[in-house]
């Protein structure tokens, strides 16, 4: 299979790069630089790209022109911690741009490359959960909430095309942008996520879920 992973330089998406490549797919890492740990991996990789750039569209058309899209990871994200008396509207928007709006953009751009039994991973967050939410973190939990709206729709429209989503809460993981806190590796993360992709039919599209195998409420 073909598989391009967007954020795939560092943390759970270096690790989904790894353990994908390892069991023989064609793996693709779309980043904004690349990583001695990616370097490693000797994958095709895609580096100087912005996601929040007015020319994405058209440098991810031109580079995989041509090629059938397996599966599509939009794992790329950023967090901020604000709160409520603190809030930095530039945050709010950068958040948005990176965590809603860019996995919409890329897929929009890369949809040619898709066709039926493709599938798109969208990795969100359980923070995007307004029934599970306990305050704080607007800007991440807004713009979390807003992919999954994004991932939902996308899985209506694309029925007929015969592609399937799913949306992905990794877990609380053990990376940079925890500062390496976290209940869990990103291996064990990248393990379910994997799992609960090759598990994604039409049946099932459209739907949230936690690494560890629970289905998230909305």
């Amino acid at each position: 299979m073909n598989i391009v992973i967007t954020g795939g330089s560092s943390g759970i998406g270096l690790e989904l790069a790894r353990q994908l490549s390892a069991r023989g797919e064609k793996v693709f890492v779309v980043c904004r630089k690349s990583t001695p740990e990616l370097r490693e991996l000797s994958l095709e990789t895609l580096e100087g790209i912005d996601l929040t750039e007015a020319g994405l569209e058209e440098k991810l058309k031109i580079y995989f022109k041509g090629l059938k899209i397996d599966w599509l990871i939009n794992n790329a994200g950023v967090f901020g911690d604000d709160h409520l008396g603190v809030l930095d509207p530039s945050q709010l928007r950068t958040q948005f741009e990176v965590n809603a709006i860019a996995p919409l953009r890329v897929t929009q751009a890369l949809l040619p490359q898709l066709s039926r039994g493709s599938k798109i991973a969208m990795v969100t967050s359980q923070m995007g959960s307004i029934e599970e939410t306990s305050g704080g973190y607007y800007a991440y939990r807004m713009s979390k909430a807003a992919l999954n709206m994004a991932g939902k729709n996308l899985a209506l429209d694309l029925k007929p095309k015969g592609i399937s989503t799913i949306l992905l809460h990794p877990g609380y993981v053990k990376t940079k942008m925890t500062g390496f806190h976290g209940e869990i590796t990103p291996e064990a993360s990248a393990k379910g996520l994997i799992k609960l992709i090759d598990q994604l039919t039409m049946e099932n599209s459209g739907s949230y879920w936690h690494s560890n195998g629970r289905e998230l409420p909305w």
